[in-house]
């Protein structure tokens, strides 16, 4: 499905994934090598790193140097991938396949996943908390703790749990409140993590973020409906199964198409201020969309 894409941009997203997930290996290496980082270590590898490509380009955009960028990036997808531990585990979606791999919890147990998720959170802080970082690490810290936490990743999901047992279906205002959280803070962040490290506006990217993050969740609900589970590395069609209302369900699945195509373009619009300089992050808005996982 992403034949389409220029070739240069899928080289561009696999470097940067490839650059932020060496840096953020290393960093877990360094700490040991008990069952809690070999699971930490495990739960970071194999995704898109998208995320942490947002934070890089965002980075070029502003002229911040690479190291500090890098660190952005890694400590971005340490906390997504913290919030897929756990969101993985039986107390919430119980699922026993992430990313085509047995979830940390299968592979090792309970505790392991509960602490190696934990721990992951932590290594996110430690990393922009560096020198390297710059003068702005306060601000980076401040900004991340509000994306993670009860005004952002984690309202999300709580909204998400909560919704598991209303006896009323989630409405699309409501659904779209409960993504930005879930789904949107961490790309927000992501996004505007090259202005914040250069102390610049963040206003254009800000922007784009909020389209791209809901385009990404309702490509995944039309991915949930439509896609292959081999190619996903996940278990499909589990909203369905359980009842909950997605983008797919209240739009229906050619509007929630459409509707997913009209934000790729609010995306990109976004991005006039850059010019031809954003390029690539428009293509990353049509990657959201166009991904088969």
């Amino acid at each position: 499905m992403i034949g389409t894409l220029p070739v240069s941009f899928l080289d561009q997203l696999k470097a940067a994934a490839d650059k932020v997930n060496t840096r953020l290996i290393a960093q877990i290496d360094a700490m040991g090598s008990l069952p809690v980082h070999k699971a930490m270590a495990y739960a970071v590898q194999g995704g898109k790193g998208l995320r942490g490509f947002f934070a890089l380009q965002s980075a070029q955009l502003h002229d911040v140097a690479e190291e500090p960028a890098v660190l952005a990036g890694a400590a971005i997808e340490a906390i997504h991938a913290y919030s897929l531990i756990h969101d993985d585990m039986p107390c919430m979606d119980d699922d026993d396949l992430r990313r085509g791999q047995p979830t940390v919890h299968r592979k090792w147990d309970e505790a392991t996943a509960v602490l190696a998720g934990d721990a992951l959170q932590t290594v996110a802080f430690e990393l922009l908390s560096l020198p390297q970082i710059g003068p702005n690490a306060p601000q980076m810290v401040n900004s991340m703790a509000r994306a993670a936490g009860a005004q952002g990743m984690v309202l999300g999901q709580a909204l998400d749990i909560a919704a598991e047992t209303a006896s009323i279906p989630l409405n699309l205002n409501q659904i779209t409140a409960l993504q930005k959280g879930k789904t949107g803070a961490l790309i927000q962040w992501s996004a505007t993590a090259g202005p914040r490290l250069a102390g610049d506006n963040t206003k254009a990217l800000s922007d784009y973020a909020d389209a791209l993050g809901l385009a990404f969740q309702i490509a995944d609900d039309i991915l949930d409906v439509e896609g292959d589970q081999a190619t996903a590395g996940k278990r499909l069609q589990k909203d369905a199964e359980a009842g909950k209302a997605t983008f797919v369900s209240l739009l229906g699945l050619e509007a929630a198409k459409r509707e997913s195509q009209r934000l790729v373009t609010e995306a990109c619009d976004a991005l006039a201020p850059y010019g031809a300089k954003a390029e690539t992050l428009r293509d990353a808005a049509r990657f959201v969309i166009t991904r088969d996982k």
